[in-house]
């Protein structure tokens, strides 16, 4: 008998060209009176926050903007964003862009509803009320925090990336527009997007998946297969930024409510301890974590090869495997996607980085369980390239 499956959707979903423009709509069927917009700064200069507060504008709704999230959302990110909160008598928040913002939302929503410090709410299920009311609004086809249960933030004390899963923190309204993510860098679109693939094959694989969570996982490997390379080769193909949206956003859905596995318990070490941006920390790492992990899973990369656009019909599951893992460097390369000897890497850091990894909230879904000194080889693979 399969168990039962608590599964956490938010409420609302708006996926499409033009879905902001509801924005304002589903704003004032919460009854918020005042939002704090949480942001960051490359955002509001391109002009993004302004497509999202225009509609806001329209339809009369306060807002105080808080800009100054970083790539890798802090403890004092989180307490800033809290404080003008206060200050400003808000009763929502409406997050504006990928997962740092979306990540600095959720962490100002539950410590105003729960109090405290950040550090007491790492790990699972540590809060006991829900966040207040949270539009998130994505700008990127890649972490899906918008939809998830998960957010990270680094504690800069400690320099470590802390894993949050708590049903408390989902969005009421998630809004993912690709017409917000036209004309994004190329580098951005592909490390996002990759972000976006490890999303979906690790929710594929891990030890948590079932049957929901596998179809998800397979129709957005599927998307990103067909759409990834032709939105970093056009930044204005709504096409395929449309796919790459749904992709992203059902990914989310996937692993929100089964698990990952050591790409990201590997990625989250890489952000915090140099500040990596961590859909390329996911993207440069991918190819060899799945490596070590296709051993024990092959049939299902077998069924990623297929969903990626490789002929498997006359493969072996063998065959089949490594055609898998070759699509995933293959296109790593067509991306250009960064080398990790190509960051601030440093070899003399691996004891550190692997011990932090071990401790990972996402390294349990494993599908292979894993040891320091397998971390440790992993990273080294991905550093000689």
């Amino acid at each position: 008998m399969e168990p039962v499956r608590r599964i956490y959707f938010p409420p609302v979903n708006l996926v499409g060209p033009g879905a902001i423009q509801e924005a304002g709509a589903e704003v004032e069927k919460l009854n918020l009176k005042k939002l704090l917009v949480v942001t960051d700064k490359v955002l509001r200069s391109v002009g993004v926050v302004a497509k999202v507060t225009d509609v806001l504008d329209k339809a009369s709704i306060d807002y105080v903007i808080f800009d100054d999230v970083k790539p890798n959302p802090t403890t004092k990110n989180v307490y800033d964003g809290l404080e003008l909160f206060k200050a400003e008598g808000c009763d929502g928040l409406l997050s504006i862009g990928g997962g740092s913002p979306q990540d600095a939302a959720k962490a100002i929503g539950i410590l105003f509803t729960n109090g405290g410090e950040m550090p007491q709410y790492e790990g699972v299920c540590k809060s006991k009320n829900k966040s207040v009311p949270i539009v998130a609004v994505n700008t990127t086809a890649g972490t899906a925090s918008e939809v998830t249960i998960n957010y990270v933030i680094t504690d800069e004390v400690r320099k470590i990336k802390m894993v949050i899963v708590d049903p408390n923190s989902l969005a009421s309204v998630a809004i993912n527009d690709p017409e917000l993510m036209l004309n994004k860098p190329a580098g951005l679109t592909a490390a996002t997007g990759m972000d976006a693939l490890t999303h979906a094959i690790e929710a594929y694989i891990t030890k948590g998946a079932f049957r929901l969570s596998d179809t998800l996982a397979l129709e957005a490997i599927r998307l990103i297969g067909e759409s990834l390379e032709d939105a970093v080769k056009d930044g204005k193909n709504l096409e395929a930024r449309s796919k790459m949206a749904w992709a992203s956003y059902i990914a989310g859905l996937s692993f929100s409510n089964c698990g990952l596995g050591i790409v990201h318990s590997m990625a989250h070490q890489l952000g915090s301890e140099y500040d990596l941006p961590h859909g390329v920390a996911n993207a440069l790492l991918l190819p060899y974590v799945e490596e070590f992990n296709s051993e024990v899973c092959a049939e299902k990369f077998k069924d990623i090869a297929a969903a990626l656009g490789v002929d498997v019909e006359d493969l072996s599951v063998e065959e089949a495997r490594q055609a898998a893992i070759k699509a995933l460097k293959d296109m790593a390369v067509k991306l250009n996607i960064p080398k990790l000897n190509e960051t601030a890497f440093n070899p003399a850091d691996l004891d550190k980085l692997a011990a932090q990894a071990m401790a990972d909230a996402c390294t349990g879904g494993n599908p292979r369980e894993v040891t320091a000194e397998d971390i440790k080889a992993i990273f080294m693979k991905a550093y000689q390239g």
